[in-house]
């Protein structure tokens, strides 16, 4: 598709990204968002069928403005005064309403699409079985079912993710960003639906694994040459989904598939363009493909909308990606050793933002 085709037939860019059979989820969330009717329109004019929610962008819906006082000081009069319960509780009323908005795309591909997802503190990345507990907690606090629990794709992560999805709840696995730490995460997945399979349960258990691009791109770009800016996160996406297609069409997804299980869809994540340098759609444009989900930033869904467009279809040519990685490395750039340390850097950051909010909160209840 070319980019004089847009707006052709009456439909948007992000539109024809849902007739490609990519997914499109707004990574943003807040009160005004929902209560103005605003995601509504998302969904019903932008095709926005799900929504992602970290740390961050709870911090700066819940600390930077008065739109959760009202709500807070409820939660106050229920006896409700732990600061990390009452962001939670808040969470769950924004949340609560997306997910009813997304309830028919959720049961008109049963199950499939139609989701929110919510994370687990991520102070608890290496931590296996707090994770586990919160995130079942989480699950149950909830109360609807078009829920994804975000779990951080660390070992110990992963191993709280197979327990969850062996228990039948939905994960979301977050802040991934090379090829192994994606089979690390699918592995866990293979291994939870076969415990299932062998317990006789149903193995319609929704997962997503989110693998950052933009990230890499930001850190690595520094070091390299001109013409290799802006070509490893794309790179690395592009090994990520060789090893999803091939996974999925391996005899051991096959018997699990005659079974009744459905794919843990591949999600892009961090596809906001950090280099004022590239266009606003250069991530999106560039990672369309189907089976696939794409969460993007409120600004960067209005932009693609407006005026993106895309060539192709994401291929999945692993040899020619892993030239291009090749090439990085060629360097000095040690892409596994990158790939670790944003994933340390990642949890990091959203551990500080969500100890942040959660003192933010607690010096606002403290004032009611």
């Amino acid at each position: 598709m070319s980019g004089s085709e847009r707006g052709t037939g009456g439909t948007n860019a992000v539109e024809r990204l849902r007739a490609a059979g990519q997914s499109i989820w707004i990574d943003s969330i807040n009160r005004a968002m929902v209560g103005s009717g605003r995601l509504g329109r998302y969904v019903d004019e932008l095709a926005v069928t799900g929504l992602t929610s970290n740390p961050t962008i709870l911090g700066h819906a819940m600390a930077a403005s008065h739109d959760y006082d009202a709500a807070l000081h409820r939660h106050l009069g229920e006896g409700l005064t732990d600061a990390q319960d009452l962001v939670y509780a808040v969470a769950f009323e924004d949340l609560g309403a997306a997910a009813s908005l997304f309830r028919r795309a959720w049961e008109e591909t049963f199950g499939v699409d139609g989701y929110v997802s919510v994370e687990v503190p991520p102070d608890l990345a290496y931590d296996a079985p707090a994770t586990a507990a919160l995130a079942r907690r989480l699950h149950d606090q909830a109360g609807f079912p078009n829920l994804l629990v975000k779990i951080p794709g660390t070992p110990e992560g992963l191993t709280a993710m197979e327990e969850m999805v062996t228990a039948g709840i939905g994960v979301n696995v977050t802040l991934l960003f090379s090829d192994a730490q994606y089979l690390r995460t699918a592995e866990a997945y293979l291994r939870a639906l076969e415990r299932r399979l062998a317990a006789g349960q149903d193995l319609a258990v929704p997962s997503v694994a989110s693998v950052f691009v933009s990230r890499w791109d930001k850190a690595a770009d520094p070091l390299l040459p001109a013409h290799l800016h802006a070509t490893l996160g794309l790179a690395m996406a592009k090994k990520a989904y060789s090893s999803y297609r091939s996974l999925l069409s391996g005899e051991r997804w096959a018997a699990l598939a005659s079974a009744g299980a459905r794919p843990q869809r591949l999600l892009w994540a961090s596809t906001s363009a950090k280099d004022p340098g590239l266009s606003d759609d250069y991530y999106v444009a560039n990672l369309v493909a189907p089976d696939t989900v794409d969460t993007v930033p409120e600004k960067t869904l209005l932009a693609f909308a407006d005026h993106g467009s895309f060539d192709a279809l994401l291929e999945a040519e692993y040899a020619r990606a892993a030239a291009q990685v090749g090439a990085v490395a060629a360097e000095g750039v040690d892409v596994d050793a990158l790939a670790e340390s944003l994933q340390r850097q990642g949890a990091k950051a959203f551990s500080a933002d969500w100890a942040a909010l959660v003192e933010a909160i607690g010096a606002k209840v403290a004032g009611m």
